[in-house]
């Protein structure tokens, strides 16, 4: 029978190198994450410097202006370094990606402020950021890629969880590089003259070091015929997948715009709108994500024994139905732990789509366009949808509508519950499991 699948195979491995591997390539997205985040967890003490002095929320929106057009440059990133990958092998695009992030870090560690190069500085920074978009597109795709082939059968759904872990671990050192700071080191007056330099600085040296680590990877699939060097990794292959290719953009629209309003979001949400000061917004920021790292792995054990369209339903039905009552409690409380308990009710549902999101978009396309397929169709919707909620919210803010903000959070996640309602289950319905069983590895203590 015709098929168009064996073009590639799962490469063999034990589960000591499926375990190495994993680690690995989870480090390498930490540290990636890290430096996209920093950006985030400093904004309300470097937008001062990049910008001319003005109203504090007009500064944080001329700041998380430049944190979308790193998002724009994301499904960039996602196409090149995705080909990239289903072309040369997973990981010389790891390899790639995090260099290129250790580069746009160092630039704005060392970067002149607004008043000493005027409006260079903002230009800089832009740029920079555009670097870090395309390193960040290129690293998810190719890091749900990885996980989810090394990842076998009976543990795909926990072993990509660990693609958010690290994702959210990034982000949680990024904010505790800030309490460290504004807890032991430096003062306020300090963060802001020069002390927001220091993270980034870190994060342009620990990249270096993820770069010689990711040089020890294994490969997740190897090449088995000619025919698929020249199919493998382009956009005219993966037109073949206008159905996945949809289905990637329609699960990730609720999803990104959920995660980035209660996770990246939040922390001037608590400052601008509840009332907190920069310390506690961070504290509480810090306390939830530590929550929501450390469950992603149990969601995604549950996606493994259930599968994984009812988990995305939980999400959409849940979504739809509680964002905006949390949103609006939340705005108006001024207790530590209320907010806390508000933020992680949410945390809590966007976890039935980011524990699985990485496998169910890799189970969803063939290994010669896998690492394209994913982070492509995904990077599109994450610049439009994740990538403009910061700014969007804060327009709302600044108009005195920020109410508006809620209900534009349900409609994006509302909208992908449909999608969940009408895509097949990819626990039961895997690219990947069709691959393995067409093309089955040579077992070595499996």
């Amino acid at each position: 029978m015709q098929t168009n699948l064996p073009t590639t195979s799962i490469k063999s491995q034990t589960t000591a190198h499926r375990v190495r591997s994993i680690v690995g390539g989870s480090l390498g997205n930490l540290v990636e994450w890290y430096d996209w985040y920093v950006y985030s967890a400093f904004t309300l003490y470097f937008a001062g410097a990049f910008f001319p002095d003005g109203n504090q929320t007009v500064q944080l929106l001329n700041a998380t202006g430049v944190f979308a057009v790193g998002f724009l440059m994301r499904p960039i990133g996602g196409w090149l370094m995705g080909a990239y990958a289903d072309k040369h092998g997973r990981k010389a695009a790891l390899t790639l990606s995090v260099m290129m992030m250790s580069i746009g870090s160092l630039v704005i560690a060392i970067c002149p402020g607004y008043k000493q190069i005027g409006i260079a500085a903002p230009i800089i920074l832009t740029l920079a950021r555009m670097i870090q978009g395309i390193s960040v597109g290129g690293e998810y795709g190719t890091s749900a890629t990885y996980l989810s082939e090394m990842a076998g059968r009976k543990r795909r759904g926990f072993y990509s969880s660990f693609q958010y872990v690290t994702l959210i671990a990034g982000q949680l050192i990024a904010l505790g590089v800030l309490v460290l700071l504004q807890q032991a080191f430096l003062s306020d007056r300090q963060l802001h003259d020069w002390g927001w330099r220091i993270p980034f600085g870190i994060g342009s040296v620990l990249a270096i070091s993820v770069m010689y680590l990711r040089r020890t990877l294994q490969e997740s699939v190897v090449l088995t015929s000619h025919q698929s060097i020249s199919t493998r990794g382009t956009i005219r292959e993966l037109a073949r997948h206008p159905k996945a290719v949809f289905t990637v953009v329609g699960l990730t629209l609720g999803g990104t715009v959920a995660f980035y309003t209660f996770t990246t979001y939040m922390q001037k949400f608590l400052v601008i709108t509840s009332g907190f000061t920069k310390s506690q917004a961070t504290m509480i920021s810090a306390l939830t994500l530590v929550m929501f790292m450390l469950i992603q792995p149990l969601f995604g054990i549950l996606s493994d024994k259930i599968g994984r369209k009812p988990m995305l339903m939980g999400f959409g039905v849940c979504g739809t139905l509680a964002t905006v009552p949390i949103l609006i409690t939340l705005g108006h409380t001024k207790d530590f732990w209320t907010a806390f308990a508000l933020i992680m009710a949410a945390l809590i549902i966007t976890s039935g789509y980011t524990s699985i999101n990485a496998v169910v978009k890799a189970e969803l396309f063939p290994a010669h366009v896998r690492a394209l397929g994913v982070g492509f169709p995904y990077g599109l919707a994450v610049s439009v949808f994740g990538g403009t909620a910061e700014p969007l919210a804060l327009v709302f803010k600044q108009e005195n509508h920020q109410e508006w903000f809620y209900w534009y959070v349900t409609l994006c996640v509302f909208l992908s519950l449909v999608v969940y309602a009408l895509m097949r289950d990819t626990k039961r319905h895997s690219k990947i499991e069709e691959e393995q069983l067409l093309n089955p590895p040579q077992r070595k203590g499996l």
